[in-house]
């Protein structure tokens, strides 16, 4: 069987934040929004569909999950939630805080303008921060 193997743009155009029981989430690198990314460790899977029911589940789960938490950390107007796949044929599903003051606002994020990478030190403490409120969560479920 083949392992599971992260598609190159997204390992090129992001940075690691953790390992969840179906997903590994991710930060674009990009600091005009906070902008997460979870992806189904699955072979082959382009859309919600061919994952098993229980997959489906899980993906939502851990979706809502993330959701709650950047509503709590970065509080946005809105919270887009999306699995667009134009680019990157794998299943993956965008989570994007928006703002009425973001320079994108209100149209989508994609291909707006070109990202702003990250200042290292301040990536990660923003994947840290993440990472502890994920923690924290985790244990309560």
């Amino acid at each position: 069987m083949t392992d599971f193997v992260l598609h190159h743009r997204l390992k090129a155009d992001t940075f690691h934040v953790a390992s969840l029981p179906l997903c590994e989430l991710l930060m674009m690198n990009d600091n005009q929004y906070p902008w997460f990314i979870l992806v189904p460790r699955q072979i082959d899977c382009q859309e919600i569909y061919q994952l098993s029911p229980e997959d489906r589940s899980q993906l939502m789960n851990e979706s809502c999950l993330l959701a709650s938490i950047l509503q709590e950390q970065f509080k946005p107007q809105k919270l887009n939630i999306a699995t667009i796949g134009n680019l990157v044929p794998q299943l993956h599903m965008h989570h994007v805080c928006r703002y009425s003051t973001d320079a994108s606002w209100p149209a989508p994020v994609w291909g707006k303008f070109p990202p702003q990478a990250f200042n290292p030190e301040i990536a990660s403490t923003r994947i840290s921060q993440l990472q502890n409120t994920l923690r924290f969560a985790l244990e309560q479920n």
